[in-house]
């Protein structure tokens, strides 16, 4: 039967489609770079950038340079080995280039011969990359020649690859602009780029990572003050002990001697290699970070368990055998050992098994028994070696033995008092609920202020959205333990609005609400009010914003009325933009406050689905978002005061 006699909603063979080349990767992005968001346009660069770093990895090459351009493109470029250039095996009729850029899982990480480690397991990273891009030019110095070949929009090649003139350089070029119909926005932030490539250059002590921004407007979020012309250099020669060194710059360090040790074992075809640095500090929580092949495994995996039941045994053993445990004392919980705990945790794997292309977690259960073994070897090796750094970091070990215990004592007498219990009855009083008790669709909004909280709860959708008012500014838990931060009454009330539980007993299958909204003023003090909140959620509930559960609302801090058209705008250059496009004698007025406004406006502007603006708060560079809370938040002055005199310059339109 042909398909135009087919009778509609009939399952056939005219319905089994089969995409081509790279047409899989425009139908649906989301499954290879995440998002077409923000983070998706960035995974572009991570994934180029990724293939220079596995030839660094292999020993071939030793600088990596990103430009950004003003047309919105990117270079990349290596002095690596460059692509092989020949006609391909399978593809006699295609450069082997060609090949790696059209096709999906082709690369040099799948045969054994390209690459001993290499953090691309897939081999679609450059073909998405080119499958996403507007157009897309590569040239290759190999064999004693530059190559050339240029892609059109969707990875289309405009011609074969191109032989230019000799040279004896080696080494890959890939210049790309990701297609803007694909992308929600395509606007890279250097911040976000120099923070990665920086991280990166820890993981890689052999490598230079030069970034350069050559847009006329730069970008304003790097701290720096020259708009043309920006480069930076990444290079760290002690590699992740300065990683440690530097996550722990706004922190008190308990010890001297920063723990720094590695191990190495082949399994089979497997080679397997974990380096750890590690040092404890005076704050509350803990911050380990893993890697495996330089990628960021922020869910964790067989890697970090590993290193977590290593470091929990060792160190009871030790501290049984120098007498801080005595017989009658229970041994000290993963907890306790972790508390103030800063650690790199990086694996180097032949064969990594990730979940999902993102690789956010490692699989491989051969690895969790290898980490453990090296971990417990070498840490009761250095522990011996620096007895007074052992001595203060089990002191460390039982004093948050003893503080774990007196938080369980509050968190208990918080549960029989109702404070933290999620049920109905232990709800805080001044949480005005919504009806629906389906989490999906819920919003819970923790807003400033007794009388904006009174103006969200006339304004709400009372089915799906919960107001929790919130009195003065939080308290920054940066700087104290968990069970006096149970003790301040705001705190406590977000716990037991969200009901999900604190610490490390968050359990996200409990949480009350889909969303968490915090709505604050758009100025300054509401700012600062922003950042106690999301420091809160960050080292107390981490889950909750790991996961995506927390936004921040966008109120706005002009009205501007065209008649009797009612118009807003969040920022004095989005005044002046409308203004400039519109007609009219506007009257603009300027809300000093979210108490300011009348329901119907805080409905319109900030809590109606279909017209407010919400920024979703992620973690997708754990380790860089942890070093910022403790320079921003912490105790110690110096590197707070340092980023200040940096940024400075950046902060523009503050309400003052």
């Amino acid at each position: 039967m042909s398909s135009d006699t087919t009778p509609k909603g009939t399952y056939s063979e005219e319905s089994i489609s089969v995409l081509e080349g790279l047409e899989p990767v425009r139908r649906r992005p989301g499954m290879y770079i995440g998002s077409t968001g923000t983070d998706g346009l960035h995974h572009l660069v991570y994934e180029v950038v990724d293939n220079c770093v596995d030839e660094a990895l292999a020993g071939f090459a030793t600088k990596v340079e990103v430009v950004l351009h003003d047309d919105g493109s990117v270079q990349v470029s290596d002095n690596g080995r460059g692509i092989p250039v020949g006609p391909h095996p399978q593809y006699p009729d295609k450069s082997t280039v060609e090949v790696v850029l059209t096709k999906l899982h082709a690369g040099g990480k799948f045969g054994g011969g390209g690459y001993h480690v290499s953090g691309g397991l897939h081999g679609v990273g450059i073909s998405v990359v080119n499958a996403l891009s507007e157009h897309l030019e590569i040239e290759v110095q190999r064999d004693g020649y530059e190559w050339m070949q240029a892609f059109g929009k969707g990875g289309i090649p405009e011609g074969p690859l191109r032989k230019g003139r000799k040279t004896k350089a080696t080494g890959t070029t890939v210049h790309f602009r990701p297609d803007a119909e694909i992308f929600e926005e395509v606007d890279f932030d250097r911040a976000t780029l120099a923070k990665r490539f920086q991280e990166t250059a820890y993981l890689v002590p052999n490598l230079t990572i030069v970034f350069r921004d050559e847009r006329s407007k730069g970008g304003d979020t790097s701290g720096d003050q020259s708009e043309e012309g920006w480069e930076r250099q990444y290079q760290a020669r002690h590699g992740i002990v300065d990683f440690v060194e530097a996550l722990n710059s706004s922190r008190t360090p308990l010890h001297r001697h920063i723990l720094h040790f590695s191990g190495e074992r082949n399994e089979g075809d497997q080679t397997m290699r974990v380096e750890v640095a590690a040092q404890w500090n005076d704050t509350y929580t803990d911050s380990v970070h893993s890697f495996v092949n330089v990628v960021n495994t922020r869910h964790g995996g067989t890697h970090e368990e590993g290193f977590r039941m290593a470091l929990t045994g060792t160190l009871n053993k030790t501290a049984r055998e120098l007498g801080i445990l005595r017989e009658s004392e229970e041994n000290f919980s993963g907890d306790d050992v972790r508390e103030g705990l800063t650690a790199v945790v990086s694996v180097k794997l032949t064969h990594p098994q990730f979940e999902g292309q993102t690789k956010a977690k490692l699989g491989n259960t051969e690895v969790k028994g290898f980490v453990r073994s090296v971990v417990n070897d070498e840490l009761t090796l250095w522990l011996k070696q620096h007895k007074a750094d052992s001595k203060a970091i089990l002191k460390r070990c039982k004093d948050a033995g003893n503080a774990r215990r007196a938080a369980r004592k509050a968190r208990d007498l918080a549960r029989r008092k109702g404070i933290l219990d999620g049920a109905d009855a232990g709800l805080p009083g001044k949480l005005v609920d919504c009806q629906s008790s389906d989490r999906s669709g819920t919003e819970l909004f923790l807003v400033e202020g007794d009388s904006a909280g009174g103006s969200a709860v006339s304004a709400r959708d009372r089915e799906t959205q919960a107001i929790l008012p919130l009195r003065g500014k939080l308290l920054n838990v940066e700087r104290t333990s968990l069970g006096r931060a149970l003790e301040n009454a705001e705190v406590a009330a977000i716990a037991a609005a969200l009901g999900c539980g604190i610490g490390h007993e968050v359990d996200l299958e409990q949480l009350r609400y889909g969303k968490v909204i915090l709505l604050s003023d758009a100025d300054v003090d509401g700012s600062h009010i922003r950042t106690l909140l999301l420091t809160f959620l960050f080292r107390f509930m981490t889950p909750v914003v790991s996961e995506g559960h927390v936004y921040v609302a966008q109120p706005p801090l002009y009205q501007v009325r065209f008649g009797q058209e009612r118009v807003y705008a969040g920022s004095e250059p989005e005044l002046h933009q409308l203004l400039d496009s519109r007609n009219g004698n506007p009257v603009v007025s300027r809300f000093k406050g979210l108490g300011e406004m009348n329901a119907d406006q805080l409905w319109e502007t900030t809590m109606n689905p279909l017209t407010r603006r919400l920024v979703r708060i992620t973690v997708e560079e754990a380790a860089l978002a942890d070093e910022v809370v403790s320079k921003l938040m912490g105790s110690v002055v110096e590197p707070r005061k340092e980023w200040i005199s940096q940024n400075a310059g950046d902060a523009r339109f503050l309400d003052i």
